[in-house]
């Protein structure tokens, strides 16, 4: 039997392209599946669109003596609950988006400019990927997260 987990958006990101990957926090985002709008990553790989981050990740490298800011991860999403039990083709509702988890979030040298340690202590709790499957949605902070368990 499933079990749904109710949580909410706390913050929304794009990445900008330029020079220095300017990160901007925002109160909403537009996406569609090719990504989100004017993100930097745009229609660059439909297998790695939104990445979404929870809380938790960042309680767990302060918990580690590592100081991050929100956003710091590259995260388009950040959420209050753990959404890491979710594999690829598993889908979850923020707000009235649909979308499929595509894979979990790969380690990248970033993070190691960050904290040398970074990248071992996130393994497997850094974020997922997924994609929009119904059409072009827009998502908002405060917007629910429906997750569904095992």
């Amino acid at each position: 039997m499933k079990k749904k987990i109710q949580g909410k958006v706390l913050q929304l990101f794009i990445t900008k392209d330029d020079a220095n990957k300017t990160r901007i926090q925002t109160t909403t985002i537009d996406a569609d599946k090719d990504g989100v709008l004017n993100d930097k990553f745009y229609r660059k790989n439909d297998q790695r669109a939104i990445l979404i981050t929870s809380l938790q990740s960042y309680e767990m490298a302060i918990n580690n003596g590592i100081d991050l800011f929100e956003g710091a991860l590259g995260e388009n999403i950040l959420i209050d609950i753990n959404p890491y039990h979710l594999r690829a083709g598993e889908t979850l509702r923020i707000g009235n988006a649909m979308l499929q988890v595509t894979q979990n979030c790969t380690l990248c040298k970033g993070l190691t400019a960050i904290n040398s340690k970074l990248p071992k202590l996130l393994k497997n709790d850094r974020g997922i990927f997924a994609k929009v499957i119904n059409g072009s949605v827009t998502i908002k902070v405060g917007d629910f997260v429906n997750l569904f368990s095992h």
